[in-house]
């Protein structure tokens, strides 16, 4: 060849040519929200145009969505004690617990029935059986009890029918008063009831009666003819 050359320049010229010029081109956005939503998303876009006219297109999008709760802890309610065997206090707890808040407490309450038989107990060990029983009847089950069985609980000093008699002079001061007026009332209505059964009886005999002795006064009496 006459211009081995030029034929070389041409060659690399046509090469050049032939480059591709390639274009390409990312977003990516990524948001956050609060501590129980999370929110992102990746979009990445890519175009290759070449020379001859012809291009070649790609698009990727990843978007993920993530909504996590979790509950909160649980409410611990208090423990209490009593510290010790000899002590009437019983401990009392509680605990109350919502999505959001939760609230307990505690205290302690007196067992008013332990306090009265240790009080009991001890009085007797004293040899003081009267204030004992006294102590006992305190509580409106004993107290009627007591009355139940003809023994009345000890009132100012008094046992025995001194004690009835001022029981009944007093009756506002029983343990037992409210359940006490209840069922005198309720003696009341059945006397009256019985009192009135009984008045309707003896109206109904004396109605009978005077219907049979007007019946004999108006009989005729029948005599043999003579």
């Amino acid at each position: 060849m006459k211009h081995p050359l030029t034929l070389i320049i041409l060659l690399l010229l046509l090469s050049g040519c032939m480059t591709a010029a390639v274009m390409a081109g990312s977003t990516q956005t990524n948001t956050s929200g609060s501590n129980t939503a999370i929110e992102g998303g990746y979009t990445s876009t890519a175009t290759t145009t070449y020379e001859s006219g012809s291009s070649s297109n790609s698009t990727t999008t990843n978007t993920t969505n993530s909504n996590i709760r979790s509950a909160p802890p649980s409410a611990s309610a208090p423990s209490y004690n009593s510290m010790t065997q000899d002590v009437c206090a019983v401990g009392v707890s509680m605990g109350v617990q919502t999505f959001g808040i939760g609230i307990s407490g505690g205290k302690h309450a007196i067992d008013k029935n332990c306090e009265r038989l240790k009080l009991a107990r001890i009085l007797n060990d004293f040899g003081m059986k009267v204030a004992a029983v006294a102590i006992l009847c305190q509580d409106e089950r004993v107290f009627e009890s007591m009355i139940q069985a003809g023994t009345p609980c000890p009132i100012d000093g008094k046992i025995g029918k001194d004690a009835q008699a001022l029981w009944s002079k007093y009756d506002h001061e029983r343990p037992d008063y409210d359940t006490y007026v209840k069922r005198m009332e309720d003696r009341k209505k059945a006397d009256e009831e019985m009192q009135a059964k009984i008045t309707a009886e003896l109206e109904a005999m004396d109605k009978a009666k005077a219907l049979e002795e007007a019946k004999n006064k108006n009989k005729i009496e029948w005599k043999h003819p003579r």
